[in-house]
């Protein structure tokens, strides 16, 4: 397993990371990804140490706190071998304390994360939403507590826009804050809009990319073909509308090009998705998922070797768009070019 440091901090990470979104899984889309028991899920931790694969996501969202509680059991008495990265700030009941990023819900969710996970800190937590109600002030000055406390090691946010992330560094240059050393965000082949501006961003200011659903929301498995129905026990029939959409003629275009550089790899579908997101830029670890030992030893497949330029080639053509504006112009007009060369 390699290691890359998480932006511009000192944290290593490993390439490939966990996510805990399976366990203990319940409702309509937690339930659809898994939902792995103590027992299960402390087998899987165990393969993945076995692997170097140490860093392990969840949120206090997942499940309603479940994922962090099977995950806190899981890891019990090996604490110092794992980092754990949790999220919060998105709904965790229907009361306006229940919410957001305010210092009395911060303080209230991270000591919550605390006790289900069975620690005393926490290695990475992240907003998992911009909480435009709360001065952003108040979000970093509160993170710096915790961090000062010893209850929060670093800071990193998800699912931010550009201009989120930027005003929040900035404000924490200011008041000597810590600043955000991850984002966690969507990117796959199907799912590119992370390049436009947020990984600029991330290469300018230091922020390290913690990648979810890199096989597109389930849609990169090697399962969906063109001219053929979804398959019968696709978790798609369920959790489709939940995650970002995809217009079938682009998936099936890039869904092509993986099984041209599987056949000339040897190699399955989702090892070559991963694997093309690990040769990006800003990427420090990708989150990996599974229901069970086979889907893990499986996604872990997807290190250890490297796609050809041709191969990157052949996929970056395939899953290449539209950038929407004011990004087109950088791409398609020479003057704008030369004043911004591209990122990737």
């Amino acid at each position: 397993m390699d290691y890359r440091n998480l932006g511009a901090s000192g944290l290593k990470v490993p390439v490939l990371s966990f996510g805990a979104g399976t366990f203990g899984g319940s409702g309509p889309l937690f339930g659809a990804w898994g939902n792995s028991d103590a027992r299960e899920a402390r087998s899987l931790v165990d393969i993945c140490l076995e692997a170097g694969v140490n860093l392990f996501d969840t949120a206090d969202v997942y499940s309603n706190g479940a994922s962090e509680e099977v995950l806190g059991e899981a890891i019990k008495g090996r604490r110092d071998a794992v980092l754990i990265s949790t999220k919060t700030s998105l709904p965790m009941g229907d009361g306006p304390a229940g919410y957001g990023s305010s210092r009395s819900r911060l303080i209230k969710a991270v000591d919550a994360a605390l006790k289900r996970l069975g620690t005393d800190y926490i290695d990475l937590l992240q907003l998992h939403a911009f909480d435009a109600g709360t001065p952003i002030e108040e979000v970093l000055s509160t993170l710096d507590g915790l961090v000062r406390a010893g209850k929060l090691r670093y800071v990193g946010v998800s699912n931010f826009s550009g201009w989120q992330v930027m005003k929040s560094l900035g404000l924490a240059d200011r008041h000597g804050y810590p600043r955000y050393v991850a984002h966690q965000v969507y990117y796959s082949l199907v799912g590119r809009d992370y390049e436009w501006e947020l990984m600029p961003l991330g290469l300018d200011q230091g922020v390290g990319a913690l990648v979810w659903s890199p096989l597109g929301w389930g849609r990169l498995t090697g399962k969906i073909r063109r001219g053929q129905p979804l398959p019968d026990k696709s978790r798609l029939h369920d959790t489709a509308s939940f995650g970002p959409p995809v217009e079938d003629e682009h998936l099936y275009r890039v869904m092509e090009a993986l099984d041209a550089v599987a056949q000339e790899t040897g190699r399955t579908v989702p090892q070559i998705a991963i694997n093309w997101l690990l040769q990006r830029p800003t990427v420090s670890s990708v989150i990996i998922g599974a229901r069970n030992e086979e889907q893990l030893r499986q996604n872990l497949g997807a290190v250890g070797w490297t796609l050809t330029p041709e191969q990157i080639g052949k996929l970056d053509a395939a899953s290449e768009v539209t950038a929407p504006y004011p990004y087109f112009p950088y791409r398609r007009q020479e003057g704008f070019a030369r004043l911004s060369p591209p990122a990737v």
